[in-house]
Protein backbone atom coordinates (compact mmCIF):
# COMPACT_ATOMS: atom_id res chain seq x y z
CA UNK A 1 0.00 0.00 0.00
CA UNK A 2 1.24 3.57 -0.90
CA UNK A 3 1.56 5.52 2.36
CA UNK A 4 -0.40 8.96 2.50
CA UNK A 5 0.70 12.02 1.44
CA UNK A 6 2.03 14.25 4.69
CA UNK A 7 -0.41 16.61 5.84
CA UNK A 8 1.07 20.22 4.86
CA UNK A 9 2.02 22.06 6.96
CA UNK A 10 0.96 25.63 6.61
CA UNK A 11 3.42 29.41 6.86
CA UNK A 12 3.58 32.58 5.25
CA UNK A 13 6.27 32.10 3.56
CA UNK A 14 8.83 28.86 2.68
CA UNK A 15 12.65 29.63 1.69
CA UNK A 16 14.43 27.00 0.07
CA UNK A 17 18.22 27.55 0.58
CA UNK A 18 19.16 28.35 4.50
CA UNK A 19 22.46 29.71 2.86
CA UNK A 20 23.22 33.65 4.35
CA UNK A 21 20.74 35.17 1.07
CA UNK A 22 18.21 32.83 2.61
CA UNK A 23 18.57 32.61 6.34
CA UNK A 24 18.86 36.61 5.70
CA UNK A 25 16.06 36.66 4.22
CA UNK A 26 13.84 34.00 6.29
CA UNK A 27 15.65 36.68 9.25
CA UNK A 28 14.15 39.61 8.13
CA UNK A 29 10.51 38.05 7.66
CA UNK A 30 10.90 36.96 10.92
CA UNK A 31 11.53 39.99 12.76
CA UNK A 32 8.70 41.70 10.79
CA UNK A 33 6.14 39.33 11.96
CA UNK A 34 5.75 36.81 9.10
CA UNK A 35 5.54 33.52 9.58
CA UNK A 36 8.13 31.86 8.02
CA UNK A 37 10.11 28.55 7.11
CA UNK A 38 13.69 27.85 5.37
CA UNK A 39 14.21 24.62 4.04
CA UNK A 40 18.54 23.70 3.50
CA UNK A 41 19.36 20.53 2.56
CA UNK A 42 22.51 20.78 4.45
CA UNK A 43 22.99 18.91 7.80
CA UNK A 44 26.07 20.30 8.93
CA UNK A 45 27.23 23.97 10.53
CA UNK A 46 28.15 26.17 8.26
CA UNK A 47 32.04 25.71 7.09
CA UNK A 48 34.32 26.99 4.63
CA UNK A 49 34.89 30.93 3.59
CA UNK A 50 34.56 31.17 0.05
CA UNK A 51 32.93 34.62 0.03
CA UNK A 52 34.36 37.16 2.57
CA UNK A 53 33.24 40.95 1.76
CA UNK A 54 30.85 42.66 2.96
CA UNK A 55 29.54 46.02 1.88
CA UNK A 56 28.16 49.37 3.03
CA UNK A 57 24.57 48.30 1.73
CA UNK A 58 24.49 45.15 2.79
CA UNK A 59 26.02 46.72 6.68
CA UNK A 60 23.03 48.85 6.24
CA UNK A 61 20.51 46.04 5.64
CA UNK A 62 21.68 43.73 8.40
CA UNK A 63 21.07 46.70 10.76
CA UNK A 64 17.33 45.34 9.82
CA UNK A 65 18.11 41.98 12.23
CA UNK A 66 20.62 43.66 14.84
CA UNK A 67 22.93 41.41 12.89
CA UNK A 68 25.39 44.59 11.98
CA UNK A 69 27.15 44.95 14.84
CA UNK A 70 27.60 41.08 15.77
CA UNK A 71 29.58 41.16 12.53
CA UNK A 72 31.37 43.79 12.67
CA UNK A 73 32.88 42.77 15.82
CA UNK A 74 34.53 39.72 14.66
CA UNK A 75 35.39 41.06 10.90
CA UNK A 76 38.62 43.13 9.77
CA UNK A 77 37.71 46.61 8.26
CA UNK A 78 39.57 47.37 4.84
CA UNK A 79 39.25 51.40 4.93
CA UNK A 80 41.77 51.24 1.22
CA UNK A 81 42.59 49.41 -1.37
CA UNK A 82 45.89 49.94 -3.54
CA UNK A 83 46.95 49.12 -7.00
CA UNK A 84 50.24 47.78 -7.60
CA UNK A 85 52.19 46.78 -9.94
CA UNK A 86 55.84 45.51 -10.92
CA UNK A 87 56.80 46.51 -7.28
CA UNK A 88 55.71 49.84 -7.51
CA UNK A 89 52.46 51.81 -6.14
CA UNK A 90 50.57 53.09 -8.81
CA UNK A 91 47.72 54.24 -6.79
CA UNK A 92 45.70 54.34 -3.03
CA UNK A 93 42.04 54.11 -3.41
CA UNK A 94 40.32 55.47 0.18
CA UNK A 95 36.83 54.00 1.58
CA UNK A 96 36.36 57.41 3.89
CA UNK A 97 33.89 58.74 1.44
CA UNK A 98 32.32 55.63 0.03
CA UNK A 99 29.60 55.35 2.45
CA UNK A 100 27.93 57.78 5.53
CA UNK A 101 27.38 54.60 7.69
CA UNK A 102 29.95 52.74 7.31
CA UNK A 103 32.97 53.87 5.28
CA UNK A 104 35.01 50.54 4.68
CA UNK A 105 34.61 47.04 3.33
CA UNK A 106 34.03 44.72 5.82
CA UNK A 107 35.42 41.16 5.57
CA UNK A 108 34.44 38.26 7.20
CA UNK A 109 34.66 33.93 6.61
CA UNK A 110 31.21 33.26 4.87
CA UNK A 111 30.47 30.49 7.78
CA UNK A 112 31.17 33.16 10.59
CA UNK A 113 28.32 35.68 8.58
CA UNK A 114 26.11 32.83 7.80
CA UNK A 115 26.31 31.89 11.72
CA UNK A 116 25.44 35.26 12.87
CA UNK A 117 22.84 36.02 10.29
CA UNK A 118 21.28 31.93 12.00
CA UNK A 119 20.97 33.23 15.26
CA UNK A 120 19.08 36.32 14.43
CA UNK A 121 16.68 34.15 12.66
CA UNK A 122 16.86 31.73 15.51
CA UNK A 123 16.07 34.96 18.03
CA UNK A 124 12.88 35.58 15.86
CA UNK A 125 11.69 32.46 14.59
CA UNK A 126 13.34 29.33 17.32
CA UNK A 127 12.11 26.74 14.69
CA UNK A 128 11.94 28.13 11.03
CA UNK A 129 15.36 26.82 10.11
CA UNK A 130 15.03 22.86 9.04
CA UNK A 131 18.18 21.13 8.28
CA UNK A 132 18.16 18.21 5.91
CA UNK A 133 15.05 19.23 3.81
CA UNK A 134 15.54 18.60 0.12
CA UNK A 135 12.73 20.23 -2.48
CA UNK A 136 11.53 17.43 -4.68
CA UNK A 137 8.23 19.43 -6.27
CA UNK A 138 6.30 22.87 -6.14
CA UNK A 139 2.66 22.95 -7.46
CA UNK A 140 1.62 26.31 -7.60
CA UNK A 141 -1.94 27.83 -6.99
CA UNK A 142 -3.78 31.49 -7.12
CA UNK A 143 -3.52 31.20 -3.48
CA UNK A 144 -0.63 29.30 -2.51
CA UNK A 145 1.96 27.03 -3.41
CA UNK A 146 2.31 23.41 -2.45
CA UNK A 147 5.93 22.38 -1.40
CA UNK A 148 6.93 18.83 -1.85
CA UNK A 149 10.18 17.52 -0.07
CA UNK A 150 12.06 14.92 1.59
CA UNK A 151 13.39 15.45 5.45
CA UNK A 152 16.80 14.57 7.27
CA UNK A 153 15.41 10.61 7.30
CA UNK A 154 14.15 10.11 3.77
CA UNK A 155 10.87 11.01 5.32
CA UNK A 156 8.71 12.78 3.22
CA UNK A 157 7.40 16.49 4.11
CA UNK A 158 5.08 18.79 2.83
CA UNK A 159 4.46 22.72 3.01
CA UNK A 160 1.99 25.40 1.85
CA UNK A 161 2.79 28.78 2.07
CA UNK A 162 1.42 32.66 0.30
CA UNK A 163 4.80 32.59 -1.14
CA UNK A 164 7.97 30.29 -1.92
CA UNK A 165 10.97 32.45 -2.44
CA UNK A 166 14.10 30.06 -4.42
CA UNK A 167 17.11 31.38 -2.53
CA UNK A 168 18.59 27.89 -3.41
CA UNK A 169 22.03 28.64 -5.23
CA UNK A 170 23.50 28.42 -8.84
CA UNK A 171 21.50 25.04 -9.06
CA UNK A 172 18.93 26.24 -7.98
CA UNK A 173 16.04 23.60 -8.33
CA UNK A 174 13.33 26.17 -7.43
CA UNK A 175 14.11 27.49 -10.75
CA UNK A 176 14.29 24.20 -12.83
CA UNK A 177 10.81 23.06 -11.13
CA UNK A 178 9.42 26.43 -12.57
CA UNK A 179 11.12 25.80 -16.20
CA UNK A 180 12.92 29.41 -15.79
CA UNK A 181 15.75 29.04 -18.04
CA UNK A 182 19.15 31.54 -17.97
CA UNK A 183 21.01 33.42 -20.10
CA UNK A 184 24.78 33.64 -20.05
CA UNK A 185 28.48 32.56 -20.76
CA UNK A 186 31.64 30.51 -19.27
CA UNK A 187 34.66 32.52 -18.93
CA UNK A 188 38.46 31.16 -19.94
CA UNK A 189 40.17 32.54 -16.25
CA UNK A 190 40.69 30.19 -13.86
CA UNK A 191 42.22 31.34 -10.12
CA UNK A 192 43.14 29.75 -7.44
CA UNK A 193 42.36 31.38 -3.49
CA UNK A 194 43.84 30.54 -0.48
CA UNK A 195 44.63 32.11 3.20
CA UNK A 196 47.28 32.71 4.65
CA UNK A 197 48.69 34.38 7.74
CA UNK A 198 49.35 37.65 6.96
CA UNK A 199 53.02 38.64 5.59
CA UNK A 200 52.23 42.05 4.65
CA UNK A 201 53.67 44.99 6.97
CA UNK A 202 52.39 48.06 8.77
CA UNK A 203 49.71 49.60 7.14
CA UNK A 204 49.16 47.42 4.37
CA UNK A 205 47.57 45.13 6.73
CA UNK A 206 44.88 46.82 6.50
CA UNK A 207 44.31 47.67 2.98
CA UNK A 208 42.79 45.30 0.03
CA UNK A 209 45.99 45.24 -2.27
CA UNK A 210 45.68 44.65 -6.03
CA UNK A 211 48.81 43.67 -8.13
CA UNK A 212 48.07 44.18 -11.97
CA UNK A 213 51.59 43.03 -12.87
CA UNK A 214 51.97 41.71 -16.32
CA UNK A 215 52.08 37.79 -15.31
CA UNK A 216 48.18 38.61 -14.06
CA UNK A 217 46.21 39.94 -11.09
CA UNK A 218 46.97 39.13 -7.30
CA UNK A 219 44.18 40.07 -5.24
CA UNK A 220 44.46 40.35 -1.46
CA UNK A 221 42.40 41.39 1.36
CA UNK A 222 42.54 41.43 5.49
CA UNK A 223 41.00 39.11 7.47
CA UNK A 224 40.55 38.33 11.02
CA UNK A 225 42.90 37.00 13.60
CA UNK A 226 45.71 37.78 11.29
CA UNK A 227 45.33 36.30 7.89
CA UNK A 228 45.04 37.06 4.49
CA UNK A 229 43.04 36.35 1.42
CA UNK A 230 44.82 36.05 -2.08
CA UNK A 231 43.24 35.34 -5.38
CA UNK A 232 45.62 35.31 -7.97
CA UNK A 233 44.58 34.28 -12.21
CA UNK A 234 46.71 30.90 -13.09
CA UNK A 235 46.07 30.31 -16.56
CA UNK A 236 42.93 30.06 -19.11
CA UNK A 237 40.95 26.81 -20.52
CA UNK A 238 41.80 23.38 -18.54
CA UNK A 239 42.88 23.49 -15.18
CA UNK A 240 46.30 21.71 -14.61
CA UNK A 241 46.58 19.36 -11.64
CA UNK A 242 48.72 21.09 -9.48
CA UNK A 243 47.59 24.49 -9.84
CA UNK A 244 45.27 24.42 -7.07
CA UNK A 245 48.38 23.87 -4.06
CA UNK A 246 49.62 26.18 -1.22
CA UNK A 247 52.73 25.96 -2.29
CA UNK A 248 52.58 26.77 -5.59
CA UNK A 249 50.00 29.40 -4.98
CA UNK A 250 52.64 30.69 -1.71
CA UNK A 251 55.31 30.61 -4.36
CA UNK A 252 53.11 32.45 -7.57
CA UNK A 253 52.32 35.56 -4.80
CA UNK A 254 56.03 35.69 -4.18
CA UNK A 255 57.32 35.83 -7.69
CA UNK A 256 54.23 38.69 -8.61
CA UNK A 257 54.46 40.82 -5.59
CA UNK A 258 57.05 39.75 -3.46
CA UNK A 259 54.95 39.22 -0.43
CA UNK A 260 56.83 36.55 1.51
CA UNK A 261 53.52 33.99 2.22
CA UNK A 262 54.29 30.96 4.10
CA UNK A 263 52.38 27.98 2.54
CA UNK A 264 52.52 26.64 5.77
CA UNK A 265 49.89 28.64 7.11
CA UNK A 266 47.31 28.08 4.37
CA UNK A 267 44.27 27.50 6.13
CA UNK A 268 41.75 27.20 2.90
CA UNK A 269 42.82 26.67 -0.90
CA UNK A 270 40.22 26.34 -3.52
CA UNK A 271 40.14 26.87 -7.35
CA UNK A 272 37.40 28.33 -8.96
CA UNK A 273 35.98 29.30 -12.56
CA UNK A 274 34.11 32.35 -13.64
CA UNK A 275 31.02 32.20 -15.18
CA UNK A 276 27.84 34.75 -15.60
CA UNK A 277 24.15 33.28 -15.07
CA UNK A 278 20.70 35.16 -15.28
CA UNK A 279 17.54 33.38 -14.45
CA UNK A 280 15.74 34.96 -17.79
CA UNK A 281 12.68 35.37 -15.27
CA UNK A 282 12.95 36.45 -11.20
CA UNK A 283 10.27 34.31 -11.10
CA UNK A 284 6.57 33.23 -11.75
CA UNK A 285 3.35 34.39 -9.63
CA UNK A 286 3.89 33.50 -5.82
CA UNK A 287 7.52 31.81 -6.63
CA UNK A 288 10.23 34.32 -6.37
CA UNK A 289 14.16 34.06 -7.17
CA UNK A 290 16.90 35.91 -5.54
CA UNK A 291 20.79 35.48 -5.36
CA UNK A 292 22.60 32.85 -7.29
CA UNK A 293 19.45 31.18 -8.00
CA UNK A 294 18.38 34.39 -9.72
CA UNK A 295 21.91 35.69 -11.26
CA UNK A 296 25.22 34.28 -10.82
CA UNK A 297 28.00 36.79 -11.36
CA UNK A 298 32.31 36.99 -10.75
CA UNK A 299 33.43 36.38 -7.24
CA UNK A 300 36.36 39.25 -8.65
CA UNK A 301 35.26 42.45 -6.64
CA UNK A 302 33.23 40.56 -4.15
CA UNK A 303 29.56 41.48 -5.02
CA UNK A 304 28.02 37.81 -5.45
CA UNK A 305 26.78 37.37 -2.15
CA UNK A 306 26.13 41.17 -1.75
CA UNK A 307 23.95 41.05 -4.30
CA UNK A 308 21.77 38.40 -3.13
CA UNK A 309 21.60 39.85 0.48
CA UNK A 310 20.30 43.15 -1.32
CA UNK A 311 17.97 41.39 -2.98
CA UNK A 312 16.43 40.16 0.47
CA UNK A 313 16.24 43.37 1.61
CA UNK A 314 14.29 44.56 -1.58
CA UNK A 315 12.28 41.36 -1.37
CA UNK A 316 11.07 41.30 2.20
CA UNK A 317 8.98 44.46 2.24
CA UNK A 318 6.65 43.37 -0.60
CA UNK A 319 6.28 39.92 0.68
CA UNK A 320 5.29 41.39 4.46
CA UNK A 321 2.93 43.45 2.11
CA UNK A 322 1.98 40.87 0.17
CA UNK A 323 1.20 38.37 3.61
CA UNK A 324 -1.05 41.08 5.25
CA UNK A 325 -2.79 42.17 2.16
CA UNK A 326 -3.67 39.21 0.35
CA UNK A 327 -2.37 40.58 -2.85
CA UNK A 328 0.59 38.26 -4.94
CA UNK A 329 3.86 39.03 -7.10
CA UNK A 330 4.80 39.64 -9.43
CA UNK A 331 6.43 42.81 -9.09
CA UNK A 332 7.64 44.12 -12.25
CA UNK A 333 9.24 46.52 -10.70
CA UNK A 334 11.02 44.90 -8.19
CA UNK A 335 12.26 42.55 -11.03
CA UNK A 336 13.57 45.17 -12.88
CA UNK A 337 15.59 46.92 -10.34
CA UNK A 338 17.53 43.24 -8.83
CA UNK A 339 18.26 42.45 -12.85
CA UNK A 340 19.82 46.25 -13.49
CA UNK A 341 21.76 45.92 -10.53
CA UNK A 342 22.57 42.05 -11.25
CA UNK A 343 23.62 43.38 -15.23
CA UNK A 344 25.67 46.31 -13.31
CA UNK A 345 27.21 44.15 -10.94
CA UNK A 346 28.09 41.20 -13.59
CA UNK A 347 30.02 44.60 -16.19
CA UNK A 348 31.83 46.11 -13.02
CA UNK A 349 33.18 42.36 -11.84
CA UNK A 350 34.23 41.66 -15.47
CA UNK A 351 35.74 44.93 -16.34
CA UNK A 352 38.20 44.09 -12.55
CA UNK A 353 38.86 40.98 -14.57
CA UNK A 354 40.19 42.74 -17.79
CA UNK A 355 42.29 45.10 -15.95
CA UNK A 356 43.37 41.70 -13.76
CA UNK A 357 44.69 39.55 -17.04
CA UNK A 358 47.84 39.20 -18.49
CA UNK A 359 49.78 41.79 -20.20
CA UNK A 360 53.51 42.30 -22.25
CA UNK A 361 54.39 45.56 -23.75
CA UNK A 362 52.59 48.34 -24.36
CA UNK A 363 49.08 46.88 -23.31
CA UNK A 364 50.74 46.54 -19.88
CA UNK A 365 52.15 50.00 -19.47
CA UNK A 366 48.86 51.86 -20.66
CA UNK A 367 47.23 49.84 -18.00
CA UNK A 368 49.85 50.73 -15.23
CA UNK A 369 49.15 54.24 -16.46
CA UNK A 370 45.22 54.01 -16.77
CA UNK A 371 45.36 53.17 -12.65
CA UNK A 372 47.71 55.78 -12.03
CA UNK A 373 45.06 58.17 -13.59
CA UNK A 374 42.29 57.31 -11.83
CA UNK A 375 43.31 57.32 -8.89
CA UNK A 376 44.69 60.55 -8.59
CA UNK A 377 41.49 62.51 -10.33
CA UNK A 378 38.85 63.69 -8.08
CA UNK A 379 36.76 60.38 -9.66
CA UNK A 380 38.29 58.18 -6.95
CA UNK A 381 35.82 58.93 -5.01
CA UNK A 382 33.49 57.80 -7.29
CA UNK A 383 34.99 55.19 -8.03
CA UNK A 384 35.39 54.12 -4.57
CA UNK A 385 31.41 54.15 -3.96
CA UNK A 386 31.38 52.30 -6.71
CA UNK A 387 33.72 49.35 -5.50
CA UNK A 388 31.76 49.67 -2.24
CA UNK A 389 28.40 49.00 -4.12
CA UNK A 390 26.10 52.18 -3.50
CA UNK A 391 24.61 52.55 -6.29
CA UNK A 392 22.86 48.84 -5.33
Amino acid sequence: MTPAAPRAERTEVLVVGGGPVGVFLGALLAHAGVDVIVWERRTAEPAGSRAIGIHPPSLDAFAAIDAAAPVLAEAALVHRGVARSRGRTLGTLSFDRASDTHPYVATLDQHRTERILRERLAAAAPEALRTGVTLTALERSQDHVDAAGTGPDGEPVAVRASFVVGADGARSTVRDLLGIGTTGREYPDRYVMGDFADPEPGSARSAALVDVGPDGVVESFPLPDGRRRYVALVGRGPAADDEVDAVSLAQTIRDRTGAPVDADSCSMLSGFRVRRRAAVRVGVGRVVLIGDAAHEISPIGGQGMNLGWLDAADLAPLLTEGVRTGSAGPWPAYARRRQAAARRAARQAEANMALGGRAVGPTQLGREVLLRTLLRLPSADALARLYAMRWA
